[in-house]
Formats: C-alpha cells, structure tokens, sequence
C-alpha cells in the first residue's frame, strides 16, 4: 500500500507542475491536457472540474503566468466565456492562498459567490467585495478585461469592457504580492491578446 500511495502522491506533483506556452508566456497548470492551444493566439480552458469531494471550495482550473512575483502588476486580456464565467487570480502564492476576480453573467446580489472578488487563504474562498454592481460579463463575445493591483494599499480593481463595476473592487492586506493567471471556477473559456506588466516583488521599496 505504501508503494502505491507514493506512486500516487508523485504523480499529482508532477500534474500539479506543469506547464504549457501561449499567448507570449509560459503558464503553470494543474494538468497541461486541460488547455488547448491548437487555435493560433488563443488559450483555451477545455475541462472544467468542481473542487474535489470533501475539500475546500475554491477554484481548481487556472494557469498562473511564470512571471513575477509583482508587488504592483496590471493584468489585461480579451476573454470569452462559455459558461456563466471566468476568473483572474491575482496575489498567487500557491494553490491554497491566493486571491480572484469572479466575471460573471450574475449579479452578486443574486449569486454571492459570482461576479466579485475573493480570497482564499488555506481554507474555503471568501468574498471581499461590495454585492452591489450589476453583472460584468452579459455576453458570451470577446471581452476586454484589465485588473490593476496594488500590494502597498491591498487594493485590485477590474475593468471589463472599459467599465467599473463596485463588485470588482477589493483590499486585502494579508496577501500584498504574488503571481496573476486565469481560469475558472467550474467552467470552461477562452483567453487572448494577454500583457502583464509590473513592479516585481523585489524590486518594491
């Protein structure tokens, strides 16, 4: 029993590690064959999953750009959902602590856990911002998305489509620097025309 729960055990490592290339970076996964890039330009989420029986509720399916950690960084992408939604996680520490931004076709007032930002922190993700705004994400086209962070005050903030919307604005003090990627909770979507820029951890004063 022990061989095989080694076995096991190295094996999500190595699925937890790797890693695919688009859209001019290189991305960390869960697991590469739930990505296509087969479609020029365009990164594709294929296979969504719900967090696994038993464990927290957070989201599983998203890749994290190999680049940074930022301390202040600017993430802009054109997204397409194919469900209800999409994230972007900002401040990546690891799979257990980071924070996102929640898109969705939701009011947060009618979907508290859609449309709004969240923090996870070793535990279930919690959200961190106003309920009030209306849905970000009403169509299914490609959409301009930018999220700006800020680890000196805590604060991130979303544009979708050029616009704000008070669901998407949020502080958090606890994680002040980290990695940004995208993803989803428990759908699927596509993603192009990614630029990441910003001040890297080391470089803050």
């Amino acid at each position: 029993m022990r061989p095989f729960l080694a076995l096991f055990f190295l094996l999500s490592v190595v699925r937890a590690e790797d890693s695919i290339e688009a859209l001019g970076y290189r991305w960390t996964v869960q697991q590469s064959t739930d990505w296509s890039t087969a479609e020029p330009g365009i990164l594709k989420l294929r296979i969504s999953a719900e967090p696994p029986s038993g464990q927290p509720r957070r989201p599983q399916k998203f890749a994290i750009a190999q680049a940074g950690p930022f301390r202040k960084v600017t993430l802009e992408a054109e997204v397409r959902r194919n469900g209800r939604s999409l994230i972007l996680v900002y401040a990546f520490q690891d799979p257990a602590h980071f924070d996102y931004a929640h898109i969705s076709s939701d009011a947060a007032s009618a979907q508290p856990f859609h449309n709004g930002m969240f923090h996870v922190f070793g535990g279930e993700r919690v959200r961190i911002s106003s309920l009030e705004g209306s849905p970000s994400l009403p169509t299914q086209d490609w959409t301009p998305v930018k999220l700006v962070f800020d680890g000196e005050s805590g604060r991130c903030s979303v544009e979708v489509a050029g616009r704000r919307n008070p669901s998407l604005e949020a502080y958090d003090l606890s994680l002040r620097s980290g990695k940004v990627g995208l993803g989803s909770f428990d759908e699927t979507g596509d993603f192009r025309k990614v630029r990441i820029t910003g001040v890297p951890e080391s470089g803050s004063k």
